[in-house]
């Protein structure tokens, strides 16, 4: 079985973000960097489904040379190969342009597997996966919290509003979006560590690939100004209530 994992490369969340001089992006130069936490369940179902079938499982990531790092975990993990598409740019491309470098990867290489994760933590767009299915004329299913493959045909769960959970069937090839608590994503071992740095690992420009043109863009990216500070209230519980309604009453308009 021939398996594509997509991943994308997001600063850690809990870095300290400032907005870039013209304000059209974060300052990225500070920031520490990591692989999208929905891209770890996608690479440890894919990796999964390399060990069960005996497949081929190739990694790609969009980005500059930084991201090779990321991709390197990726092939600790298990992945045989990685394929770096280098765009210094790839930031302020919209889900459009990402999944058609994808799709330009993709469209010659016969994957009977695509894995991504359901969105990444920076954007959140929740897009690209399901692009890259309808550019390719494939069968996607969103939001996956577990996958089991057997004879051709994938059954997987979907979670929906609510906790409800859907079970659907596809024939391969096919693309999935892996959601949070698909599976527990491996921790790379010192040996793995080291068998990777062997491992193929393989850089294309974007433009050779395809030119694309942005179908949106960012105009300008801002903090939200700072709320005032809230009010306490202390003391009995029924005081409590005859103070809140008064409050209600004369400083909102929910209570007329």
């Amino acid at each position: 079985m021939n398996i594509l994992v997509c991943i994308k490369q997001v600063p850690d969340m809990e870095s300290k973000f400032k907005v870039n001089g013209d304000g059209s992006w974060y300052e990225t130069a500070d920031l520490v960097w990591r692989m999208n936490e929905y891209d770890e369940y996608a690479v440890e179902q894919a990796v999964q489904l390399k060990e069960e079938t005996g497949g081929d499982l190739t990694v790609l990531c969009i980005g500059p040379e930084r991201v090779k790092e990321t991709m390197k975990k990726a092939l600790a993990m298990g992945c045989d190969r990685g394929v770096h598409i280098d765009d210094e740019t790839f930031f302020s491309k919209d889900p459009f342009s990402i999944a058609s470098i994808i799709t330009a990867y993709a469209e010659t290489k016969a994957f009977d597997m695509i894995f991504t994760g359901m969105q990444s933590q920076d954007r959140g767009s929740a897009q690209v996966g399901v692009l890259v299915a309808e550019m390719l004329g494939l069968p996607s299913i969103t939001t996956i919290v577990s996958f089991a493959h057997d004879d051709g045909t994938i059954t997987v769960k979907r979670e929906l509003e609510g906790g409800v959970k859907a079970v659907v069937k596809s024939p391969v090839p096919a693309v999935v979006t892996c959601q949070l608590g698909l599976n527990t994503p491996r921790y790379p071992t010192l040996p793995n560590i080291m068998k990777a740095k062997k491992k193929e690992l393989l850089s294309t420009p974007v433009a050779d690939l395809l030119s694309v043109t942005a179908h949106q863009e960012t105009a300008s990216l801002y903090f939200p100004e700072k709320k005032g500070g809230g009010l306490i209230l202390e003391g009995d519980a029924g005081e409590l209530a005859d103070k809140l309604i008064t409050i209600l009453k004369e400083k909102t308009a929910v209570l007329a």
